[in-house]
């Protein structure tokens, strides 16, 4: 018996993934919230303020950091090149027609030597925006599974995902700043009290330093992997083709299969996120995976 498919409608697609994203980004900042109260009532408030304070600088750096030179850090690390409008002219063709389809400004665009087939997009805002993709993907997709790949990263971009995905990595790593000071501040304070409720909520308190970091990083993940899902429906509103994009993942997914090992040593693992795929295989019910199964995204992208 063979059962139906039912049809999903990419802008559906696109709002219940956003939808998501915001709701578990909610959750994340619920954490760190619960977090700073349990702490600030097991200790001096005093206390639970300067660690606040050290923890929003170390994260503002980061942000700052992140927010403005992240496509520098990107290109560097992967020592991408600009692309030459004449030896490239299919890509900047179909970035161009995107653009024009999209409203989108013309981002730059940049070629990494790699013989696998990838892509990612970086900038802090659409009109800082860089598309590089490698060698790979300009040599072994057609055009159309070119254009899907492209649209997919525009649809990053569109979407402001780096922005989001940073000021969520920041307040992750908030919450991980304060949980680390809070254990070590245990074993240097010596305070002594007979508060039965304060020795309750200190005891909560490890509870939750130990849990939340990796808590609030699964869910960051899982953040990671439904703007994956939304970026692949945006790259179907972009081209009203799924067909390109279906294709693209397909042949990603057998180069991965064959060339694992040499993709990992040319994408850095702090930069795989960014990529539309990533080769570093996670387990566990791919909760540590940024990326989707490739299987389950050219499943939904079929039933568009």
């Amino acid at each position: 018996m063979v059962t139906e498919q039912v049809h999903i409608d990419f802008r559906d697609q696109i709002f219940r993934n956003k939808i998501k994203s915001v709701f578990l980004f909610v959750l994340i900042f619920a954490v760190f919230l619960v977090l700073g109260f349990v702490i600030s009532v097991a200790y001096d408030p005093s206390l639970m303020f300067f660690i606040m304070i050290f923890a929003i600088i170390i994260s503002m750096i980061y942000l700052v950091t992140g927010y403005y030179y992240s496509d520098k850090i990107a290109l560097s690390s992967v020592s991408a090149k600009p692309a030459d409008p004449r030896l490239h002219k299919q890509y900047y063709d179909l970035v161009e027609g995107l653009t024009l389809a999209s409203g989108l400004p013309m981002p730059k665009l940049y070629v990494m030597n790699d013989n696998n087939i990838n892509a990612f997009a970086t900038g802090r805002n659409p009109k800082n925006a860089v598309i590089c993709v490698t060698t790979g993907a300009l040599e072994k997709l057609d055009k159309k599974e070119l254009e899907g790949v492209l649209a997919h990263e525009l649809g990053h971009i569109a979407s402001f995902d780096i922005r989001f995905m940073t000021l969520t990595a920041v307040l992750v790593g908030m919450i991980a700043i304060i949980s680390e000071i809070y254990l070590r501040s245990l074993w240097m304070n010596s305070r002594d009290s007979d508060s039965k409720g304060n020795i309750i909520f200190i005891i909560i308190g490890i509870v939750l330093a130990i849990l939340a970091p990796l808590l609030t990083q699964l869910i960051q993940l899982a953040i990671s992997r439904k703007r994956e899902f939304a970026a692949d429906a945006t790259a179907v509103r972009f081209t009203r083709y799924p067909d390109g994009l279906i294709s693209a993942l397909k042949k990603i997914d057998s180069t991965y299969s064959e060339n694992q090992s040499s993709e990992k040593k040319k994408i850095p693992k702090a930069l795989a996120p960014l990529f539309i795929s990533t080769p570093y295989k996670e387990s566990l019910m791919n909760l540590f995976s940024t990326h989707p199964p490739i299987k389950a995204r050219v499943s939904a992208l079929e039933r568009m």
